[in-house]
């Protein structure tokens, strides 16, 4: 009779997502029954990225509106300190709740911080104290929320299913960002910038409903299994259903050499990325001032060259990072594997900056930061998601959080602290801070083989442990 049932929902769940199965299979291998919640993860974290796109020009325009720009790199230095308690109080709650409700609560907790920010600024908060607040919670929700999904992504799917379907899911996730700017591009002139708060609040409460049905279709799921899988599910199941163990993440991090690997990796990535940034936004205020002093900025006041050029940057990011997600992701990780997709940005990271050192033009820079900022929101993003399918849950909730979140600040207080550092004592130019860039790349380039090889070895162990 399962048999039977087991059947008929393979033979259903290939009908039911109709044409949306036959375009996903273009793109990566489908097997029966596995096309409505790759869907469904998809267009969840699509909606997650389309309100935080919607929320992150609110929050620059807040920040640049009442502050200079350096505050925004030393801020980077608070929220990774917060990010300390952010992480310990997340770990208590995580091993409180299960994921359904883990997230549920999580979501609805920043749902109702965005309802505050719009009732302060009714009250009159003034514009400066909100632009920092905002800022700092907008940099904690960004990396929480998202954290917390790809733990629930990687929790569903085993290593194989994970290094298949990832791809697509990834692709929500940067199709979503797109989205969300062009949203918010939309509507900031009819509706104002606090109404877009709002918005995205709407959006994160649609995230918990698809949360929900991809936690019960899974579940339901593993009950038309056959006996001997059926047991196994079972026991899935009910590890599922449970709220995670008692720990800390950075006791998790730092007891495990390939977590603790993945964590120097992931800071050093966002280290060399935020330098990036730094040289692109200093030869772009450049250029600007030189365009309206010579007369050749087409009639552009300065802030207004920079918003087209930036425009335009953004746009080659994002549709670079879309192909690449949907034609070269899955190929790489069927072809080459997750352990050698480790290398991809860093061997292109090398070769832009060595360029750079070279001489920092501004379309050489652009178009550096782009491709670069391309490959890390599409390929890298996926691999690192698929690094954590061989961890426990706690590994894949817990330590995924506090890698996504604080390691990844710290990137961004080493990056500040080297800004200060080169222009107030070492008079570096760009192209100074492309050559230590280069130097850093090697780092991670190591750090790179050394997470390779522990994934190498946990895998093996995984599969042993399969065939006892």
């Amino acid at each position: 009779m399962k048999t039977s049932n087991a059947r008929a929902l393979r033979e259903t769940e290939t009908k039911l997502p109709g044409i949306v199965y036959k375009i996903l299979r273009a793109f990566t291998v489908i097997h029966p029954g596995e096309g409505l919640t790759v869907f469904l993860l998809t267009l969840n974290v699509f909606l997650l990225l389309a309100a935080y796109y919607i929320i992150k020009p609110v929050r620059d325009a807040l920040m640049l509106d009442s502050w200079p720009a350096e505050i925004k790199s030393y801020l980077g230095a608070a929220i990774a300190v917060l990010l300390i308690f952010v992480v310990k109080i997340f770990s208590s709650i995580a091993s409180r709740f299960p994921r359904q409700k883990l997230i549920t609560w999580v979501t609805l907790f920043f749902i109702s911080n965005l309802g505050l920010f719009y009732i302060l600024h009714l009250s009159g908060v003034g514009p400066g104290t909100m632009g920092i607040i905002f800022f700092i919670w907008a940099g904690i929700f960004n990396l929480i929320i998202i954290a917390q999904f790809w733990g629930f992504a990687s929790d569903l799917y085993s290593e194989e299913e994970g290094k298949r379907l990832f791809p697509i899911v990834a692709f929500g996730a940067t199709f979503g960002g797109f989205a969300g700017g062009k949203i918010t591009a939309w509507l900031v002139v009819p509706l104002g910038s606090f109404q877009l708060m709002l918005i995205a609040g709407g959006i994160l409460g649609i995230c918990i409903l698809f949360t929900w049905i991809i936690h019960r279709r899974e579940i339901k799921r593993a009950d038309h299994k056959a006996t001997k899988v059926s047991q196994e599910e079972e026991s899935r199941k009910e590890e599922q259903e449970k709220p995670l163990e008692k720990g800390g993440a950075f006791r998790l991090v730092f007891k495990s050499r390939y977590l603790l690997y993945l964590a120097f990796f992931v800071l050093l990535l966002n280290f060399v990325n935020t330098n990036g940034v730094y040289m692109l936004d200093t030869v772009a205020k450049s250029a600007a001032i030189k365009a309206v002093e010579t007369g050749t900025a087409a009639g552009l006041d300065q802030g207004q060259f920079l918003t087209k050029f930036f425009a335009g940057f953004y746009n080659i990011m994002n549709l670079f990072a879309m192909f690449v997600q949907l034609f070269v992701v899955s190929r790489i990780f069927k072809w080459f594997g997750v352990r050698a997709a480790i290398f991809f940005l860093p061997a292109l990271a090398l070769g832009g900056y060595f360029f750079i050192s070279l001489g920092a033009y501004l379309l050489l820079v652009k178009w550096v930061k782009a491709v670069e900022n391309g490959m890390d929101y599409s390929l890298m993003n996926t691999t690192r998601h698929s690094l954590f399918l061989i961890t426990s849950r706690e590994e894949k909730y817990k330590a995924q959080a506090v890698t996504k979140t604080f390691f990844h600040r710290s990137g961004d207080v080493l990056s500040a602290g080297l800004v200060f550092l080169g222009t107030t004592y070492l008079a570096f130019k760009v192209e100074n801070f492309a050559i230590v860039n280069i130097a850093l790349v090697f780092i991670w380039i190591t750090l790179g083989i050394l997470i390779a090889k522990e994934h190498k070895k946990l895998s093996a162990q995984r599969t042993a442990y399969r065939v006892e």
